[in-house]
């Protein structure tokens, strides 16, 4: 397998990292079977446009990731918290996170040094709580960089993406097969 790192232009603030696995050159146990692109977008409307867009090509939305910094007016109530089994935002961004979690499997709410509150609806989720877990092994990325890098992100486009979301960017991360990842990436550009 050979890990092959591109970006691309999605807008004026916007870009899109991916990986994709190659035949042929050894690659990391934990990577090898991923391949993970990610959409830096401006607002959640580009979010749920861009989740729209692949949920009406047919991809696997619980193979779909958003992760946002949880922005709230230091004067604002904001709650995160369970009911009738469905996760639930009060705040700003209530509908839109509420909507995230009950149509994206998993969601957390992580404070990050340096960065803050950050909020992750989908697989990911999980991917951070491991990378906690396992801090040590990926020195010197934040539990979120280094769930990225488990994905097979390269390094310099997880620190990208990392300070997108310090920026109040929000990231959409789609992972899966190569030919998965390839029609995610072509919809999102």
């Amino acid at each position: 397998m050979f890990l092959e790192a591109s970006e691309h232009s999605t807008g004026l603030f916007g870009w899109l990292s991916s990986c994709t696995a190659k035949a042929g050159t050894p690659m990391q146990a934990a990577v090898a079977a991923q391949n993970a692109t990610v959409a830096v977008l401006d607002s959640p409307r580009q979010v749920e446009e861009n989740v729209q867009r692949l949920r009406q090509a047919g991809f696997d939305l619980s193979k779909l990731s958003v992760v946002a910094k949880d922005r709230h007016p230091e004067q604002q109530v904001a709650a995160h918290y369970g009911a009738g089994g469905q996760a639930r935002y009060w705040g700003e961004q209530g509908g839109f996170w509420t909507q995230m979690w009950a149509t994206l499997s998993g969601w957390a709410c992580v404070v990050i040094p340096d960065t803050g509150p950050i909020l992750v609806a989908g697989p990911l989720s999980g991917w951070i709580v491991a990378a906690l877990e396992n801090e040590a092994v990926f020195g010197g990325l934040s539990a979120l960089g280094a769930a990225l890098y488990s994905l097979g992100i390269p390094k310099d486009a997880v620190l990208r993406d990392e300070a997108a979301v310090r920026m109040d960017k929000l990231l959409l991360i789609a992972h899966g097969a190569v030919e998965e990842v390839g029609k995610a990436r072509e919809i999102l550009r």
